[in-house]
């Protein structure tokens, strides 16, 4: 067991939601340790599909949120165009009769005075040429678009300058006798810095409690289906307006609604499941059936192809449905940034930047950008509804 030399930050968690917490940081002026357990992008990031949605978010602090991330990873795509594979192929949502586009339409409604850019689509053919006959309608979104998760989190790490403690698991947080944090204890030793960020995904429950604080992250279990490669039958991100409701749910059961996009490589993705069973990690055949059902029934085409593999992961599930992020009050120096279920991907900059701010006393610093929008008009609205503390109180000091 040894020290290291001290750090201002130690961001706990690899993924893409702690890559950009430590790019932020350190474009802040801050010196910058993230610390893993395994490797780069090995949690919920390695298991996604990338997607930066708008599409599916209700009028609010969590949309507040993905506009601000829209912007941010546009700059990102501008500043590392080949590493992230940024694609801004857009999103359409479809619904399969007139009373589901009534309520599909009303949510965009909401959506558009909250600033989202979407539109009416009464033939949609002429944007998916594949989709099933007989669609009532749906809701173009063009700002949706998707990166490659693993890939944007090790780019983003690599610009940060961090140092990187990977292999390494967390096994205490260091607090003075003050109770402020003074670092963390990994299997290897110690990291020592005034500010501890946990980014540690489905485990940021078990990383807070660490710290002597409560954050109920439950897991929920998704799966994905990757086909064999195709010409580009699905253009966008597609999904059924009853997705949105299942994202949106707290329900334990097993939910699936059909998502289907493309990939530039040419497999298609299809997806999405949700159901909590703890880390349970094995294969689900019913689940498998549902989504090849979906699927097909939302694109015929996709009924004679076959599927090459499949994979899942765990969502980190809080239950009011909006992550963590920012100051702790509960115990100096430690900063939440989880919790954000199947949204991490797309809100990771944002709340990378929201941390950085936090830990500079909200200046940007160096290169970091402003918040911009609905941040700069309702900030303290919005750190109250991702305050850390809202789930419980705090232990002593430990």
């Amino acid at each position: 067991m040894f020290t290291r030399r001290p750090f201002d930050v130690v961001v706990v968690g690899a993924g893409v939601v702690g890559a950009a917490c430590a790019f932020y940081a350190a474009r802040s002026g801050l010196s910058v340790a993230v610390v893993d357990r395994g490797p780069v992008a090995g949690g919920t990031t390695g298991a996604g599909e990338g997607n930066l949605l708008v599409s599916d978010k209700e009028p609010g602090p969590e949309l507040d949120l993905a506009l601000l991330s829209t912007r941010l990873w546009r700059e990102l795509a501008e500043e590392f165009p080949e590493q992230i594979e940024y694609e801004p192929k857009g999103g359409l949502v479809v619904a399969a009769t007139e009373p589901g586009l009534a309520a599909l339409r009303g949510f965009a409604s909401a959506q558009t005075e909250a600033g989202v850019t979407c539109e009416d689509v009464d033939h949609l053919q002429e944007l998916e040429p594949h989709l099933a006959p007989g669609l009532a309608g749906g809701v173009h979104y063009p700002e949706d678009a998707q990166v490659q998760p693993a890939l944007a989190a090790a780019h983003l790490l690599k610009a940060s300058g961090a140092e990187l403690l990977l292999g390494e698991e967390v096994v205490a947080v260091l607090r003075g006798a003050d109770g402020a944090v003074r670092g963390v204890r990994t299997v290897r030793g110690d990291v020592l810095a005034p500010a501890v960020v946990n980014a540690a995904g489905t485990w940021g429950g078990q990383l807070a409690a660490l710290a002597g604080v409560e954050l109920p992250v439950l897991p929920r279990r998704g799966f994905v289906l990757v086909t064999e490669p195709l010409p580009r039958v699905v253009r966008r991100k597609v999904y059924a307006a009853d997705y949105v409701a299942d994202v949106a749910s707290g329900s334990a059961a097993l939910q699936t609604s059909a998502v289907v996009e493309g990939t530039a490589a040419g497999p298609v993705l299809i997806g999405a499941s949700r159901e909590r069973v703890g880390f349970d990690r094995s294969l689900s055949v019913e689940v498998l059936r549902r989504l090849a059902r979906q699927a097909g029934e939302l694109f015929p085409v996709l009924k004679e192809v076959r599927v090459m593999r499949t994979y899942h992961g765990f969502r980190p599930y809080l239950p009011d449905h909006l992550p963590a992020i920012g100051a702790d009050a509960r115990v100096p120096g430690l900063y939440q940034a989880c919790g954000h279920e199947g949204a991490g991907v797309g809100l990771a900059p944002a709340t990378g930047l929201l941390v950085a701010r936090a830990l500079t006393g909200g200046a940007p610093g160096g290169g970091a950008p402003e918040l911009g929008g609905a941040f700069d008009k309702g900030a303290p609205e919005l750190a109250e509804a991702f305050r850390p503390e809202r789930f419980g109180v705090g232990a002593g000091v430990g």
